[in-house]
């Protein structure tokens, strides 16, 4: 389906944050994975390796990045990019939740601090 709804998106919950799936190869595509994700006041991210790049648009809010051990702060209309192989956390704790655009390859993994490896569903 090339249009989808927000209605049919499929909401995932893990870490803390909510994961909105809109476009995974488990929905059709084939090279693209994208998400809305929503995450609350003081909602402290997991750590994780990533195994593709990442971008992740900030829609509202304000979030705190950590990529490859640096912090910063990205804001609503600003933009956060993750390179493949990065060690990556987000954190909210600017006093409202936080809402962000992610788009990546199909495929991705995330590896967490234990060594625990995933497939994240909502990009699966």
């Amino acid at each position: 389906m090339a249009v989808i709804r927000e209605q049919d998106a499929v909401e995932h919950r893990m870490h803390g944050a909510t994961f909105h799936s809109y476009v995974a190869p488990s929905r059709g595509s084939q090279e693209l994975s994208a998400w809305r994700l929503e995450i609350a006041d003081g909602t402290i991210g997991a750590p994780h390796q990533v195994s593709k790049e990442e971008v992740l648009f900030i829609l509202a809010g304000e979030v705190t990045t950590t990529i490859n051990g640096e912090r910063a702060t990205v804001r609503a209309g600003e933009a956060a990019f993750v390179p493949a192989g990065a060690q990556f956390a987000i954190d909210n704790t600017g006093g409202a939740t936080a809402k962000a655009w992610v788009t990546t390859s199909a495929g991705l993994k995330a590896t967490l601090a234990d060594g625990t490896e995933i497939s994240p569903p909502w990009a699966a």
